[in-house]
């Protein structure tokens, strides 16, 4: 699953080719959706928000199509705008494509497609599309702690944040998007190698927490301006991963076998950890 350094990438590579611009067209290939109209209004922002998505579009170029609810100023019935967010789940991706250009993913892959005079952005698989309106926003993502790539970031409030559960598996608290909001798997692992702990220490007995959650802040702002993710520094062709999905291979640091489990019983709450039974003890 994509993890928040990688929906920020997505939220820059968008901000480049829409924010500012006026929607030419809207598709939304979603049920629930289908028959919104976005076209002649502007897109005023692109946010990443953990591992959300958040289009903001205005509607002061008279657009069409507001969904029922949408907020009006008060005495003029104009919406005061939408926001369309996706949530990328595992396989989703955004492309940027200029108009008539053959797309490289099949059509019926297409979820929603927005375009400008110059631009297509067009979102492949996405685990969630929606559009709804701005004003609502915290209804989608106020449940999140704070981002790790955000304005908001609060090294602070996420460590009293994982630290409320203090049983709960270190890699478990790390993935919980209300503890903090940017981490997945690889992060989870990854940052529990690089901490020499096991995924399923419990966190509250985590020597120095505030290490791990200073480590996780730095590890995924250095990964957010990179083409690709690497936790090891090794150069490219190298393992960019310590532990994570590495089963059965050899640690990169002592060279005992990497091993496996599930973690979490819970519908929601069971994750894959890998990590070195020597390194992490």
């Amino acid at each position: 699953m994509p993890e928040g350094d990688s929906v920020y990438k997505a939220a820059a590579k968008l901000r480049g080719a829409l924010d500012g611009q006026t929607l030419t067209s809207t598709d939304f290939r979603v049920p629930a959706f289908a028959t919104v109209d976005l076209s002649g209004q502007r897109v005023t922002s692109v946010i990443p928000r953990g591992k959300h998505l958040l289009i903001r579009v205005g509607d002061d170029s008279g657009g069409r199509g507001i969904p029922t609810g949408g907020v009006s100023e008060p005495g003029t019935g104009t919406s005061t705008g939408v926001t369309i967010h996706s949530h990328l789940k595992m396989e989703g991706v955004w492309k940027i494509y200029v108009p008539g250009e053959r797309w490289r993913k099949p059509a019926y892959l297409a979820r929603g497609v927005l375009s400008t005079a110059t631009k297509v952005a067009v979102g492949f698989e996405l685990g969630l599309l929606e559009v709804v309106p701005t004003a609502s926003e915290d209804s989608i993502v106020g449940h999140l702690g704070p981002d790790l790539l955000g304005p908001d970031w609060d090294a602070d409030q996420a460590l009293s944040n994982l630290l409320s559960d203090p049983a709960r598996p270190v890699a478990l608290a790390l993935l919980d998007q209300r503890n903090l909001a940017g981490l997945g798997n690889v992060y989870a692992n990854e940052l529990s190698f690089l901490r020499g702990v096991r995924p399923s220490t419990p966190i509250g007995e985590v020597t120095d927490p505030a290490r791990l959650v200073a480590l996780a802040h730095k590890a995924i702002m250095v990964n957010r301006d990179r083409p690709s993710r690497n936790l090891t520094g090794l150069p490219r062709g190298k393992p960019q991963y310590w532990v994570h999905g590495r089963r059965g291979d050899a640690c990169l640091r002592c060279g005992t076998r990497i091993e496996s489990e599930q973690l979490g019983t819970g519908p929601t709450d069971t994750r894959f950890a890998w990590w070195c039974p020597s390194c992490q003890k």
